[in-house]
């Protein structure tokens, strides 16, 4: 199936699709400036998933945002040479007046793509999503998950190298984001897309990802970081997700402790 993204292979190649280079971030506070993250260094490689985990607070939403694009580091840099990151909320962030298919077309639009070609392109991403037929549906006629396929589509017509996830499924029951995870994991594979996701549920973590960060509490470090080895696609349930989730999870355990939080 054509799709509105181009394969990685029709892309110019690129050593990376993010490089964070020892990035510090300190917002202003009552008793001065306060520092989220610490001398954070970190790549994601080509067509890499890549998950951040930690606990509430340690600045994995920060990060994300610093490579976004939406702020600055305090120190150090972030380089994305794919062009500017996609970026996906732990809300849908849809348009309520206007339908699925028109709220992907306004990301096609922003990009310069012709208005002859929007509604084709649309149509191919809701099909990607598995949304076929839902071009015309208001917001408020779909489901939390649906809502989120559309979101999805709708972050992939930037036809970015890299997709920037913020916990995008917290919201939504067990059973919808068990399917939504099926979901991403083949569009990934399909697309050849670079992702990084953040989550704080270490079994949604290990189920995704190729490679696991675990940031420390505030402020936040690379305090550990896991190769996933386990064959694709995964299921939450699996021997193997569930042996690496324990282990991950007393590393984080620790992490709390050793910072003072509860």
């Amino acid at each position: 199936m054509a799709t509105a993204l181009a394969k990685a292979e029709d892309r110019e190649t690129v050593e990376y699709a993010a490089r964070i280079g020892h990035v510090s971030k300190s917002f202003s506070g009552p008793a001065g400036p306060q520092l989220v993250l610490d001398d954070i260094t970190l790549d994601v490689a080509p067509g890499e998933f890549v998950t951040l985990l930690g606990a509430s607070g340690c600045g994995k939403s920060t990060l994300l945002n610093l490579v976004a694009g939406l702020d600055r580091p305090t120190s150090g840099s972030i380089e994305t040479p794919g062009g500017r990151p996609a970026l996906m909320f732990q809300e849908h962030a849809l348009f309520p007046w206007l339908t699925a298919g028109k709220n992907i077309e306004l990301a096609l639009r922003l990009r310069g793509v012709a208005k002859t070609e929007r509604r084709t392109r649309a149509e191919e991403l809701l099909e990607l999503v598995r949304l076929n037929g839902a071009y015309g549906k208001r917001v408020h006629e779909l489901s939390g998950g649906m809502r989120q396929r559309v979101a999805m589509a709708r972050a992939i017509a930037q036809d970015s190298q890299l997709l920037l996830m913020d916990e995008p499924f917290a919201a939504l029951d067990a059973i919808t984001r068990d399917v939504l995870h099926d979901e991403l994991t083949r569009i990934w594979r399909e697309t050849n897309l670079s992702v990084l996701f953040v989550t704080h549920n270490v079994r949604e973590a290990v189920r995704l990802a190729q490679r696991v960060v675990l940031l420390s509490s505030r402020p936040g470090r690379v305090a550990h970081q896991w190769t996933v080895d386990i064959p694709q696609p995964r299921r939450i349930e699996d021997s193997a997700v569930a042996e690496l989730s324990v282990e991950i999870t007393e590393q984080l355990r620790g992490e709390i402790r050793r910072h003072g939080q509860h």
